[in-house]
């Protein structure tokens, strides 16, 4: 209870914009969770099985490349899975890189409601300081004379309390947002290496020879 009402002081001293400061906390909060979850179940970040799979077929072991592929539970097993299926499918490789893209943003699908949050929360906090500096001036005007400079500074902390608020909101959804996006800019880059070794295998071999077994010829300017 005393936190409970610890929040309702808090919400009755800064008013409307502190009560939407915590809607959006607790909605930011939601889907925070709701992405580590999606993440979670969907293998993000999370590809060492498919990773030997697409070793063994750049190396040419297409039966342990298949073997290894249908032990992964990586949500871009089924893109390679289609992409080993018939390689040389003409349009093969515009199509998977559409289903990747798809899939991908379903994975950032809530970013953008993360950003708005992490840059609307200091501007109403602010917003709310204005509002409650211009109230303690209002009520130093209405005393007169007879001005108490308890008064004042009491007007002034209230009214910086929505801005302390609306940071405390903003810089955690902010790092919480980079975290997630530079999660899936890492899965982009594996998708898209993943999608052409299996479109275009045996480049390179482990030892640095090209595919002729010649050793790669040092060019000079």
């Amino acid at each position: 209870m005393s936190a409970l009402e610890t929040l309702r002081g808090i919400l009755d001293l800064g008013g409307p914009v502190i009560a939407i400061l915590f809607v959006l906390s607790v909605l930011a909060l939601g889907v925070t969770l709701y992405k580590i979850w999606q993440f979670a179940t969907s293998g993000v970040g999370r590809h060492k099985v498919l990773s030997e799979a697409l070793v063994a077929w750049d190396l040419g072991d297409r039966r342990a490349a298949r073997a290894k592929l249908a032990e992964s539970q990586s949500y871009l097993a089924p893109l390679v899975g289609a992409a080993m299926t018939d390689p040389d499918q003409p349009g093969l490789d515009a199509r998977l890189d559409a289903e990747a893209g798809l899939a991908l943003a379903g994975l950032e699908r809530g970013f953008r409601f993360l950003d708005t949050v992490a840059q609307l929360a200091p501007l109403l906090g602010l917003f709310g300081t204005v509002l409650g500096m211009i109230d303690a001036f209002q009520s130093l005007q209405k005393a007169g004379s007879s001005v108490d400079p308890s008064l004042l500074a009491g007007g002034i902390w209230v009214a910086l309390l929505t801005t302390a608020v609306g940071l405390a909101v903003a810089m955690p959804t902010s790092m919480i947002l980079a975290w997630l996006e530079s999660r899936t800019a890492a899965d982009r880059v594996f998708a898209d290496k993943a999608l052409r070794t299996v479109l275009v295998p045996g480049i390179t071999d482990p030892g640095g020879e090209d595919e002729r077994g010649a050793a790669p010829v040092a060019t000079h300017a």
